[in-house]
């Protein structure tokens, strides 16, 4: 008996992605680093909660990778694997957030921290360098999977310029009023469930053909 894998992983990385929407619209926000301690420290089960959703997201659109490497024919396979494992790196820094988002908790809530501890933390090369690294490979990813659907045409074209238009509201974050920025992930959301229904129908189609 045939496993069809595909219709399951297109199911998790919906799953994934719509983890990540909750988790970015649910997560606290403060302006500061005192801001920041005091909220953690008012609110660390909502802090918790948000960093278990970010990580069954980082769990899901892992999975979910696979079929979406099935949208990709001669015309844009290297471009769409080289998508894929950019996105990859995205997905696994995902779960390194929410372990960091953990431990940040428990220094909060144990007193363990102050806010300039904090500040001097954030500004510390090594953590930029990873939280850096990890937006760059969300957006990169992002772009060159938006490339290579354009160019294999296995998708409606809304769902490409969807994900370049994520990218551009990631880019210009500052600029966005703050509620117009967090609700952009939605755009990410309706483009990748646009991607997995593809994937599902491309294989219907293939196994009945």
């Amino acid at each position: 008996m045939r496993l069809d894998w595909v219709p399951v992983s297109a199911a998790a990385f919906v799953t994934g992605v719509m983890a990540l929407a909750f988790a970015a619209l649910l997560a606290p926000e403060g302006s500061g680093a005192v801001d920041t301690l005091e909220m953690v420290q008012q609110q660390n089960g909502r802090w918790l909660v948000v960093a278990v959703i970010y990580f069954i997201a980082a769990v899901g659109l892992t999975l979910g990778l696979p079929s979406v490497t099935t949208l990709f024919d001669h015309r844009a396979r290297i471009l769409g694997l080289v998508s894929v494992l950019v996105l990859a790196m995205g997905f696994l820094g995902t779960a390194g957030y929410s372990m960091v988002m953990v431990f940040f908790r428990a220094l909060a809530i144990t007193g363990g921290i102050n806010s300039d501890a904090l500040e001097r933390a954030t500004e510390e090369s090594g953590l930029v360098v990873f939280l850096l690294g990890w937006v760059a490979s969300f957006v990169i990813g992002e772009l060159l999977l938006a490339l290579a659907l354009l160019r294999s045409r296995a998708v409606p074209r809304w769902v490409p310029i969807t994900l370049v238009a994520h990218v551009a509201c990631v880019v210009a974050g500052n600029l966005l009023p703050g509620q117009v920025a967090r609700a952009s992930v939605m755009l990410l959301a309706v483009a990748f469930a646009g991607v997995a229904i593809q994937a599902v129908a491309r294989d219907s189609a293939a196994r009945r053909g």
